[in-house]
């Protein structure tokens, strides 16, 4: 027990500093390990530890919501082609590694309470891999040990069918060694909470008509990915796991019982996972801005607080551009920053945050006359995984976890799955209990303001409607549309955001020290403002280029230059189908 013990705090420890004694003991990482890597339980630890920071580093997708409908930025014509490496996946030095802890670990002499979770979780962490390459790319080379130079490395692609069988394969054998939930100095690590939410993601991409072109909504994997992700439900259900009854506080606090996969930041060995320096303000942050920012659409996707969508006659709540923020979704507050809203960055009690030219600071407004603007600016800032609390020159040491894996995306891809299968009820109580947890008010007939007797297309929207608000800049959007071969949402669209235009009927260049002194004593309102809807400034495109060519990414040719046995993907100038055809 105490040798257990001893190696979470470890992994712990490795995984957040990346540095160590250990660490140094385990030789080259990319190299072959030294003879008795894999006898000891320290350095097999700190091998394993290695392969999590090399496979779940990414942390939070910031920027990514630049390439769907959330944020601003306009993805133009070439943005994929098959030289650059943009959407390209490919980390087989990784899997070699986790190759080599699978074929030595098992024969060496660490105690089997100790070394079979650590397989477990390595066969989690390359199916997760596969996994990601074969939603960008379809079909890979499966490769099981770790190849040397004297091998034949010039291998074949294999099918989409056989890379998803292999993955699941992985994943069932990874549920069957590790324990069912890690908690404290252990959280973090692959469980089987973990495994059976991540296998009920897998199935439902499988089923999904990005796989399934040509029956999208009836083919008979829709009943395997409903099995999965209600048996992944029930399970969490019965660990421990649920929503968060505050959603404001899911990115503000840490170990609760939404988040199922964390990706672990702690301040000072592991920050900005958030990359919070280029999500802030300019005035608030340090050398850059500009991501993560909402636009005018996205803004408009949140539903008032009755549930119904703005604008909607049968609403309780009027709407009005000039007022948008009011009787909003509770969620619209919480990670929605416009101009006059408080946002207490830097710990600055009662700061509001300004986007109106010669009213907000530095460049953090929106308008026609700002030197430098482009399309990254939309008037709009968000909260979420922000630490509002940290000044300035400290903006980097952001350390808000990563959710990889909540439970709210475990009921979303349970609703779906529901759907597809005949069983509407199931679906439509996730989007109500979702709505719940939101805020947003049940009304007199208990519906959270949505439609009743929808049909399977309708409800099939209004889950994706949903899941767009609910996990905005989560990097789901992007995906989601992706998966659904909804992309032609994106070709073609024009993005906009809201600009403050006039401060009490004055416009920029009639501003007088009054209202400056009132911008900086933080004494005006939202409503002290004129807005009006205006394209994002840009001198490069303006609109979206989303063709049907993205449903699948290209290998990279530097990649099949390498290796002539690799087949390039039919839309992409060779004869390999990455559907499961």
């Amino acid at each position: 027990m105490k040798t257990i013990q001893y190696i979470s705090y470890l992994f712990l420890f490795i995984l957040v500093s990346a540095c160590g004694k250990i660490v140094d003991k385990v030789d080259n990482l990319g190299n072959y390990p030294a003879a008795g890597t894999f006898d000891d339980p320290a350095t097999s630890g700190a091998f394993l530890s290695n392969l999590y920071g090399s496979t779940l580093s990414s942390g939070w997708p910031t920027g990514m919501a630049g390439n769907a409908d959330e944020g601003g930025g306009i993805i133009g014509d070439g943005w994929v082609t098959t030289d650059n490496g943009t959407m390209k996946f490919w980390p087989y030095a990784t899997i070699r590694k986790i190759n080599i802890l699978l074929k030595e670990l098992p024969a060496g002499k660490v105690v089997a309470e100790v070394k079979n979770p650590m397989i477990g979780q390595a066969k989690f962490l390359r199916a997760f891999l596969y996994f990601k390459m074969v939603y960008y790319h379809g079909g890979v080379p499966i490769i099981e040990v770790p190849q040397e130079l004297t091998d034949d490395l010039k291998v074949p692609r294999n099918s989409t069918s056989q890379c998803f069988d292999f993955i699941l394969k992985d994943l069932d054998e990874a549920a069957a060694l590790v324990p069912k939930k890690y908690t404290g100095n252990d959280r973090g690590r692959i469980d089987q909470a973990i495994v059976l939410a991540f296998k009920g993601r897998v199935l439902l991409y499988k089923a999904s008509p990005q796989f399934n072109p040509a029956n999208p909504y009836d083919n008979a994997h829709w009943a395997t990915a409903y099995t999965a992700n209600k048996a992944a439900k029930d399970f969490l259900d019965a660990n421990g796991y649920g929503l968060l009854e505050d959603f404001s506080k899911v990115f503000e606090t840490k170990g609760h019982k939404e988040n199922i996969l964390s990706v672990i930041y702690v301040n000072p060995a592991k920050t900005n996972g958030r990359a919070e320096d280029g999500v802030r303000p300019l005035s608030e942050s340090k050398n850059s801005t500009g991501l993560d920012q909402p636009t005018w659409g996205m803004a408009e996707a949140f539903p008032m607080k009755d549930g119904k969508k703005p604008g909607d006659p049968s609403s309780a709540y009027a709407y009005n551009p000039q007022t948008f923020w009011l009787n909003r979704d509770p969620r619209f507050d919480a990670t929605m920053v416009w101009n006059g809203s408080v946002y207490e960055l830097s710990g600055i009690k009662g700061r509001r945050q300004y986007t109106m030219s010669a009213i907000a600071k530095s460049m953090d407004a929106f308008g026609f006359i700002i030197q430098g603007e482009n399309h990254y600016r939309t008037g709009l800032y968000t909260r979420k995984g922000i630490m509002e609390e940290l000044p300035s020159t400290q903006v980097t040491l952001n350390d808000v976890d990563w959710p990889e894996i909540r439970y709210a995306e475990v009921l979303f891809n349970y609703a779906e799955t529901a759907n597809e299968t005949g069983k509407p009820a199931e679906a439509l109580q996730v989007l109500k209990d979702i709505r719940k947890r939101a805020g947003i008010e049940a009304g007199g007939d208990g519906m959270y303001g949505l439609k009743a007797g929808m049909t399977r297309v309708e409800l099939r929207q209004a889950i994706l409607d949903e899941k767009r608000v609910e996990f905005m800049f989560e990097g789901q959007r992007f995906w989601d549309l992706r998966r659904h071969r909804m992309l032609n949402v994106l070709n073609g669209m024009r993005k906009y955001g809201v600009m403050a235009t006039k401060v009490n009927g004055l416009a920029y260049d009639q501003v007088t020290p009054t209202e400056i002194g009132k911008a900086n004593r933080f004494e005006l309102l939202p409503q002290d403002f004129t807005y009006e809807i205006v394209e994002l400034i840009t001198n490069g495109p303006k609109q979206m280029v989303m063709p049907d060519k993205y449903y699948f990414f290209p290998i990279q040719l530097s990649n099949i230059n390498q290796n002539p046995n690799l087949k390039q993907n039919k839309d992409w100038g060779g004869d390999f189908d990455p559907t499961l055809h």
